[in-house]
């Protein structure tokens, strides 16, 4: 009897890792499939947070730790794509996985799908076919799609975009949201527990704030930064956040919401909350701030109020719980005004999420484990037939 096909997850980021962990877990659990698990990029940061000690916390055994940020979070992301093509290559090269797994569109997921290729190691691409306009990740996701044999999109609409883009629809799976299935799935930590665990009151209203650079939108760090927090000051509601990614400026953002926090008894900023607790403080919050995925993404499964500030998002599909505004902090003050209201909030308890119900690890492994051992990186370009305008 054979080995078991070799299927290698890459992980750089604390959200990404959480929206990964039920296909972790069920590769693992396979018995026809062996996980091999790469932990890259943030996670081995310590000053983003050290995030590896939350996949060592879930019992994830690693297989290969890749460091990319030889100068912490100062490190600029062209130099860090740079180290991630070389040392993904090299390991590649000597591990030979049958499967690599990547999500979403951040530059180290380009550079270690870029270095499967061309090692001749079929990807298969989560979260594909979406759009953020304000952010580079737009033009790395797209690159990821066609780098890869083997795509599941969290939306009918991004497989159809998918196809677009020339992949075979056979290769093209609804697989629906990981966010939507780990809301469904993870347990709940009680308001109590959760506040002594993070330092911050859970029990009164409050908002839940993330927010990351614009990378393409000419808004600086600073400035977007110096916005949001005058506006959530003139909001007067406790504030809890979560910090800024690693892209270039996220140092700055993080810089400016410290010295906020730290001049505030009602603000908290966590490094990383680990996607238990911060689905939980998402459950408990009034409203969620920011400009990050999850706000898009997870937020309407929970039915809960999200401010998406800026361009960053702009492309994703969202719920009716969405209210967008200008990087600007009168914007934000009555985005967040309306998100906060009674009316706001009970027209959106009945909503229905666009990114499904949960389901899509199952949809994944299994679409997996059927196709691992006749994936090849050689594929036909499928034109679609219609009208150019």
């Amino acid at each position: 009897m054979g080995k078991n096909p070799v299927i290698a997850v890459v992980t750089g980021t604390r959200a990404e890792f959480g929206l990964l962990l039920p296909v972790i877990k069920r590769i693992e659990a396979h018995a026809g499939l062996a996980l091999s698990l790469i932990v890259t990029g943030a996670h081995l940061c310590e000053s983003l947070g050290g995030t590896v000690k939350e996949i060592e916390r879930a019992g994830v055994p690693i297989a290969k730790r890749i460091d990319i940020l030889p100068d912490g979070e100062r490190t600029k992301a062209t130099e860090a794509a740079a180290v991630a093509l070389r040392e993904f290559s090299r390991y590649f090269s000597e591990t030979k996985p049958d499967v690599v797994v990547v999500l979403g569109d951040r530059y180290e997921i380009f550079a270690a799908t870029a270095a499967a290729a061309m090692c001749d190691i079929p990807v298969a691409h989560i979260s594909g076919g979406e759009t953020t306009e304000g952010a580079k990740d737009e033009f790395f996701r797209h690159c990821i799609t066609k780098m890869s044999a083997l795509h599941f999109a969290s939306t009918d609409a991004y497989r159809k975009r998918i196809i677009q883009l020339g992949e075979q629809p056979e290769n093209v799976y609804f697989a629906g949201s990981l966010g939507a299935e780990n809301i469904k799935t993870l347990l709940v930590i009680p308001r109590e527990e959760l506040s002594r665990e993070i330092g911050f009151d859970v029990s009164h209203d409050f908002l839940l704030c993330t927010y990351h650079p614009e990378t393409l939108c000419g808004v600086s760090p600073k400035e977007g930064a110096a916005e949001l927090l005058a506006a959530l000051d003139a909001a007067g509601l406790p504030v809890l956040f979560t910090a800024a990614n690693a892209d270039d400026g996220g140092r700055e953002i993080n810089e400016a919401i410290r010295a906020y926090c730290e001049k505030r008894e009602n603000a908290r900023l966590v490094d990383s909350l680990g996607a238990v607790r911060y689905l939980s403080a998402m459950r408990y919050c009034k409203a969620v701030i920011g400009n990050s995925s999850s706000a898009i993404v997870e937020s309407p499964t929970l039915k809960k109020p999200a401010v998406n500030i800026g361009e960053r998002q702009t492309g994703r599909i969202k719920g009716e719980n969405n209210i967008d505004c200008a990087t600007e902090r009168g914007a934000i003050a009555a985005a967040i005004k309306k998100a906060v209201s009674t009316e706001f909030q009970t027209s959106v308890e009945n909503m229905e999420s666009p990114y499904g119900r949960g389901g899509a690890s199952e949809v994944i492994v299994g679409a997996i484990e059927e196709r691992v051992c006749s994936l090849t990186t050689k594929k036909t370009f499928y034109d679609v037939d219609f009208e150019v305008k």
